[in-house]
């Protein structure tokens, strides 16, 4: 195995409860109250939707999605859920910086050193909200491919904090079956004082709708006997994958420059005085004035995505 290369799980496509759209010639993140599901495709006018988009949209009422039936790929919460301070280099998008709160692993011209975390409000070396909250949750959507997995990334602490929540209950519920759980991801909506009180939208996780929760470990521990029957290896798959996680210092893709960059700095070079939610919509990112004519980080990636994003 390459070293330095992390081993993630095959991506088929993208979950987001936020959109870019286009104000004054710029790309800027908009909240939204839907999921939208895109494949990893992208053109001139963005992600193109992935065909589960349209199936989940022709089953809901209102032809909003506002849940998605999934199941996890890993028993290990933290296997399906990695949720770390993150600090990238705004220029090429590569991590430089993560932490847990207690000890980081930051890039210096020594190398790779892992350092005291004291988390980003606290830390001289992240001054002026360089480092935020990075969250990738990895959800399986149907049954067509057993491995294959669909990408939520978040800045939001709201989705982060009930995600992780979830997660770890689910495991214990279960009796480590996190794995067979019928769930889904499901919108939820809520109001505080930083929003001004108004509506911003995070992720939550929960029994799939007409299940209680005993009934989804009843159905939980059938396919577990099933999977088992047919010689499925949960633990060893479980396995697997810490290993391929721990191969590199960063979890990182080269694809995932661009739409890391766009959803998550895009509000930098912006002159609207309004509070502008990010692409997780559930986290307020205040725009900073851009008061010099060198050219921006939008224009840079806009630049760089038109020429290289094609499908993966």
């Amino acid at each position: 195995m390459i070293k330095g290369l992390a081993i993630t799980p095959p991506i088929l496509g993208r979950i987001s409860i936020g959109r870019m759209v286009e104000k004054n010639g710029k790309r800027l993140p908009e909240k939204d109250d839907q999921f939208t599901i895109t494949s990893q495709v992208q053109t001139k006018d963005g992600w193109v939707n992935h065909p589960l988009d349209e199936e989940l949209r022709k089953q809901s009422a209102n032809g909003k999605i506002r849940s998605i039936p999934v199941r996890m790929l890993f028993n290990d919460p933290d296997l399906n859920l990695r949720a770390e301070y993150s600090m990238f280099d705004r220029q090429n998008g590569r991590p430089i910086c993560v932490g847990n709160g207690e000890t980081c692993r930051r890039s210096t011209s020594d190398g790779i050193e892992t350092l005291p975390c004291p988390s980003p409000d606290l830390c001289h070396f992240a001054k002026g909200g360089l480092c935020k909250p990075y969250g990738r949750l990895n959800v399986k959507i149907g049954d067509d491919d057993e491995l294959g997995t669909f990408i939520f990334r978040t800045t939001g602490f709201n989705s982060i904090r009930s995600l992780a929540a979830r997660l770890s209950y689910y495991q214990a519920v279960s009796d480590n079956l996190l794995s067979c759980l019928p769930l889904q991801l499901r919108i939820r909506g809520k109001s505080t004082a930083q929003s001004h009180r108004s509506a911003i939208y995070y992720v939550d996780l929960t029994a799939r709708d007409n299940f209680t929760l005993e009934q989804s470990i009843v159905e939980a521990r059938n396919t577990d006997n099933q999977r088992k029957q047919n010689g499925y290896n949960q633990t060893a798959l479980d396995q697997a994958a810490k290993l391929g996680f721990s191969n590199a210092a960063f979890e990182f893709n080269e694809d995932e420059i661009p739409a890391l960059l766009e959803e998550f700095y895009a509000t930098e070079e912006t002159n609207d005085s309004v509070m502008q939610e990010s692409a997780d919509s559930s986290v307020l990112i205040k725009p900073i004035t851009n008061n010099n004519s060198r050219p921006s980080l939008k224009d840079k990636l806009d630049s760089k995505a038109t020429g290289c994003i094609q499908a993966v």
